[in-house]
């Protein structure tokens, strides 16, 4: 007779995390693409002003840049649940809040200062996700296949989030259309309220929990600075550059054909492919070094930026933004696996977030600039913003590979 054992199950981080994670975890992220664009459609019905809808979002960005770190610093230190439970429902209320103040004679100062609030208590949904989906595989997963894993968990969440970077100023489109201007600010305070407080008490996070020695364990605050760390940030923050460039300058440029209501629409081409390749990148050989990765990609995405001065039809921009795409999800997923990789003990909410927020400073700052740009010297001069934004990206890709090497 013959006994035989049964071979153990490989782990599997969805297994790990549970069946109900990954769609929770995507619909959680909705309220935050639909809230930037929604408050910006909100203020400019409301107020007859797109001046005003613009200082609006650029303060809901800057809310978000300053106080993100901070509220992963606190996931670090007191876990995601606690956090997110608070800042969640102190976001649903300041949604609601300003979908009813904008219609009242309150002054402009404190529209945007509600504004500052809401993207100060934004629930840091993807970034945490990054952040807990990481604990779960460096405390479960062997050794052997953590990189091989995480570099595929930041793949699939970075197309997440091109998915719901399309999905969401279309939702915020249709709701505002069919219904009213308040609609999508209040549907995504709703979401936030469902959702975000599913995430936040899925039993995957008492998973990404610190415990009381690891909280006592943690690397220092210095070491947040180290450049290797914050390289990655780096080339997020230019990756916003990159998306509040290339949005603006194609609203101009497809203004100036009588249809700048179509600009998402073109934009979302880029997103089709970056979404797809970002997926692709848990196929790449190891051999295919992160570092090759982020030269290779933002060189790529540089390179398509330098036909767009030159492109005068509609058809002539998908194209290009097609082939930009393909360079986009790839050079984002290297620069959240860099940052996986080189985040200090203890601090990966913190990391995750530092990264999240480079691209909304990036992104806001980027758009006020281009947008002044093209009023003032025109489309053909905004459309150099993007080439500039990609250079940056492909300048930090090259001092991250050298001071790689040094290290």
């Amino acid at each position: 007779m013959h006994s035989t054992l049964a071979a153990p199950r490989a782990t599997s981080l969805i297994r790990e995390a549970g069946f109900s994670y990954f769609p929770i975890a995507l619909i959680a992220r909705l309220p935050f693409a639909m809230m930037v664009v929604g408050v910006l459609t909100l203020v400019v019905a409301a107020r007859g002003s797109i001046s005003l809808g613009g200082a609006t979002s650029a303060m809901t960005g800057l809310g978000t840049a300053i106080f993100g770190p901070l509220l992963g610093a606190a996931a670090d230190r007191f876990g995601q649940r606690r956090v997110l439970l608070i800042a969640g429902t102190a976001n649903s209320l300041l949604l609601v809040a300003i979908a009813w103040l904008v219609f009242t004679p309150v002054a402009d100062a404190a529209v945007l200062a509600l504004a500052f609030a809401i993207g100060a208590t934004m629930p840091q949904v993807a970034p945490l996700s990054r952040g807990r989906l990481v604990g779960i595989i460096r405390a479960r997963f062997p050794l052997a296949r953590r990189d091989r894993v995480i570099v595929g968990t930041m793949a699939y969440e970075s197309a997440a989030d091109e998915i719901v970077f399309v999905f969401g100023p279309v939702i915020v489109g249709l709701l505002a259309t069919t219904l009213n201007p308040a609609a999508p600010v209040v549907g995504a305070a709703a979401l936030a309220i469902v959702f975000v407080t599913a995430f936040a008490l899925h039993p995957s996070a008492a998973k990404a929990e610190p415990a009381p020695h690891e909280v006592a364990d943690r690397a220092p605050v210095r070491t947040l600075l180290r450049p290797l760390v914050l390289t990655p940030a780096a080339g997020a923050l230019g990756m916003g550059l990159f998306f509040g460039t290339m949005l603006t300058s194609l609203t101009a440029f497809m203004d100036d054909r009588g249809v700048p209501e179509q600009a998402g629409l073109v934009y979302g081409a880029m997103g089709v492919g970056s979404a797809a390749l970002a997926l692709a990148v848990a196929l790449f050989p190891d051999r295919f070094t992160l570092g090759a990765r982020w030269l290779t990609f933002s060189a790529l995405v540089f390179a398509g930026t330098l036909a767009l001065p030159f492109i005068d039809t509609v058809g002539g921009m998908l194209v290009c933004l097609l082939i930009i795409g393909i360079g986009i999800g790839p050079t984002l997923v290297t620069q959240y696996s860099l940052a996986a990789a080189r985040t200090p003990r203890g601090r990966s909410a913190t990391v995750m977030t530092m990264l999240g927020s480079g691209v909304i400073v990036g992104q806001s700052a980027a758009s006020a600039v281009t947008g002044a740009v093209a009023e003032n010297l025109g489309t053909d001069a905004a459309l150099l913003a993007p080439i500039a934004a990609a250079a940056v990206v492909l300048a930090v890709g090259v001092a991250d590979a050298l001071l790689a090497r040094r290290a």
